[in-house]
């Protein structure tokens, strides 16, 4: 054991080139399945993950032994693994400090075979392939999903710990922090950058350190990053927003705000989580109510708390004042803290004392780990720079950009070949290195001065989008749809919910969005109203033939639109669908505003302007800001009115002709039937 401890820099994990086998999530699935089924003790996915942490550490000190053994005797493989791992317990306490994963005594309890299981599966993943991470894979398959009921926390996927890691850059000598740390992700892709950067294990040991409020997930980060460091490791069980220990423990980080050089970040999110008390809450400026001074047009904060704060936001003051002047902050978000009216003033905060370097959007995949696990919270990584004095930059400031559109899996977790990510990083250092590149929506730049109305998500500033307008200047009026409503040529207007209780009561179509697809309104009988419900909304919403119906909140129909024909006024639309009405057909025509709206340049619009409150999407007031491409032809103009009018026309009227059929097949007996079949 001396000699392996005066040794320990050799035993670090290192990369390595070795190409992978099987699929490390796989792998590990099929553990996790093979122990719920053979493991006689506990078949819970916290106690299996336990046994599992136990023997990966094990292998990862096999490996570095280079010890060689007949893995198909499955006594002989339990034998070494339990050697190992009676010699890493024994390390291991002494390399955490203040904490340790294996308790004194502690023994590996699995049986034989189920640790040759084990071991067969680990030697089809490269574990020296430090591109992935053996210990956050393990840790997302067994309890990843079941993080969603424990105050927001998400397992951060390793493409995005990497990304946020590298836009961060740290360097030898500094100190960084993650105050939400989890299973150790960042404090693990922050070590071996170190490592890769050549800086010794003991220097690496006394720069990173880590906070959380989870024991459990405290002792797993402090694990992972000791097989780093293999030296003491600065890792500790607090509260970071009300910056005290576990159980009144003396806090040896106390005195440590606006020490550190960065913070590196996921903290927990989610509206409903109170994350602190009021007493705490109270020394948090964020923690109060903000108003816009009208004169200055910035928020200024009163003297009122709020009733309750989501803690992402009380986790951007933290982070603020964890580092020193200059300091960097990457950190997590969900794209709604950076794009929502409620959270403006947060933004206004952080352009108050820090610089913004990148904002980068993320697939709403990115969070979700299976069919049922994880979330499709669409989320941001973004990189800001405290500043050292409270000053404005006058707008000159560039802000690095992007909006990955795949990050390697799709929303069941499942593997595909895309991974936008790492492009995206190489971007990031191109444009720090001032190399003239073509930009794309995977990187390009826009200055402070350019930020609208406190809003930073990437796809609003999309380059893209104004160019393939531009390709249209010459051959059409590029009209913008709020002047058209300021000049009264168009209103607009949103529905009504009348709630679930009230479907199946009559055969009035209530409209959601899903009823939309087309330029068609496709009536759903189950969701029907009653006469009675129907007079209650009618004469406010009045719908009218000519009508168009466009969706304005969702997840993937923002922007779909339908057309009200002779056959569809008696209905009841929903609060998430505009109603648009063409009140001077002389100067625009209902059918060329439908096939403008549904064209790819108002499309590729809307996407960009489309914002996340949590998990549903939202155009909101911003399809004023919508660009029209109308053709300066009036030849053209007339022929794809004529060729949209057509088209509604053939398609309605087949429709009716149906539904007709269906119900002359009935013949006498029609009148028995209601619009549900019944």
């Amino acid at each position: 054991m001396k000699n392996r401890l005066q040794n320990h820099e050799q035993l670090s994990l290192l990369p390595s080139e070795a190409s992978e086998g099987l699929d490390y999530k796989e792998a590990y699935r099929q553990i996790r399945n093979y122990l719920a089924g053979q493991y006689v003790g506990a078949t819970r996915d916290e106690a299996l993950l336990v046994e599992v942490i136990k023997c990966l550490f094990c292998k990862l000190y096999l490996i570095k032994q280079q010890l060689q053994f007949d893995n198909n005797d499955a006594f002989l493989v339990a034998k070494q693994y339990r050697k190992a791992f009676s010699e890493l317990r024994d390390l291991l306490p002494n390399l955490f400090g203040t904490q340790a994963i294996f308790s004194h005594g502690e023994e590996l309890l699995l049986d034989p075979a189920s640790i040759t299981y084990i071991d067969h599966k680990l030697d089809k993943i490269n574990l020296d392939n430090w591109s992935r991470d053996p210990f956050g894979d393990a840790y997302e398959i067994f309890i990843g999903s079941t993080i969603r009921g424990q105050e927001g926390q998400f397992f951060t996927p390793q493409n995005a710990v990497e990304l946020l890691v590298s836009l961060v850059n740290p360097k030898s000598g500094e100190r960084f922090i993650d105050p939400a740390c989890g299973a150790g992700g960042f404090l693990n892709a922050i070590a071996r950058s170190l490592v890769n950067a050549g800086v010794s294990l003991n220097d690496i040991s006394n720069s990173v350190f880590g906070v959380d409020k989870d024991n459990y997930l405290v002792n797993l980060a402090a694990a992972r990053l000791s097989l780093v460091t293999l030296s003491p490791v600065n890792v500790f069980c607090a509260d970071s927003l009300a910056w005290v220990a576990e159980g009144e423990r003396n806090f040896l980080l106390k005195d440590s705000l606006g020490t550190f050089d960065g913070v590196v970040t996921n903290p927990p999110f989610g509206s409903r989580i109170v994350s602190v008390i009021s007493n705490v809450q109270k020394v948090f400026e964020l923690g109060y109510k903000w108003k816009t001074d009208k004169k200055t047009c910035k928020f200024v904060r009163s003297d009122i708390l709020q009733n309750s704060v989501p803690p992402q936001v009380l986790f951007v003051e933290r982070c603020l004042s964890l580092v020193k002047s200059n300091g960097r902050i990457g950190m997590v978000v969900p794209e709604s803290l950076i794009s929502s009216k409620n959270y403006r003033y947060v933004i206004n905060y952080i352009r108050e004392y820090a610089y913004i370097k990148a904002v980068l959007g993320m697939p709403e995949s990115l969070f979700k780990i299976s069919g049922k696990g994880g979330t499709h919270t669409k989320t941001c990584l973004v990189l800001f720079q405290k500043k050292s004095e409270r000053e404005l930059d006058g707008g000159k400031i560039r802000i690095f950009m992007a909006e990955a559109k795949w990050c390697g899996h799709d929303s069941r977790g499942r593997q595909l070949g895309c991974d936008e990510l790492p492009e995206i990083g190489r971007k990031y250092h191109e444009f720090l290195s001032n190399i003239p590149k073509k930009y794309s929506h995977l990187g390009y730049s826009i200055s402070d001065n350019q930020i609208v109305d406190n809003v930073l998500a990437p796809r609003y500033y999309n380059p893209e989008v104004n160019d393939s307008l531009q390709l249209l200047k010459d051959t059409h009026h590029l009209i913008k749809f709020g002047d058209l409503v300021s000049s009264g040529v168009i209103t607009i207007s949103t529905g009504d919910e009348v709630g679930k209780l009230a479907y199946g009561n009559g055969d009035i179509p209530f409209i959601r969005t899903s009823d939309i697809s087309n330029w068609e309104i496709k009536v759903d009988p189950k969701h029907c109203i009653s006469e009675e419900i129907y007079a209650t909304y009618a004469k406010k919403q009045d719908v009218q033939e000519g009508d168009i119906l466009m969706v304005r909140d969702g997840t993937y129909l923002i922007g779909t639109c339908a057309f009200v024909t002779k056959y569809d006024t008696r209905i009841i639309y929903q609060s998430h669908l505009y109603k648009l009405r063409v009140t001077d057909t002389s100067k625009l025509s209902p059918y060329l505003l439908l096939a403008a709206l549904s064209s790819v340049p108002v499309q590729q619009q809307i996407k960009s302007k489309r914002f996340t409150q949590d998990i549903i999407d939202s155009l909101g007031d911003r399809i004023n800001e919508l660009i029209l491409p109308i053709p300066k032809d009036k030849l053209l103009q007339g022929k794809v009115t004529k060729m949209v009018q057509q088209a509604i026309h053939e398609r309605i009227e087949a429709r009716e002709l149906t539904r007709r059929a269906c119900l002359e097949l009935l013949g006498s007996s029609v009148a028995k039937f209601d619009f549900n079949g019944n």
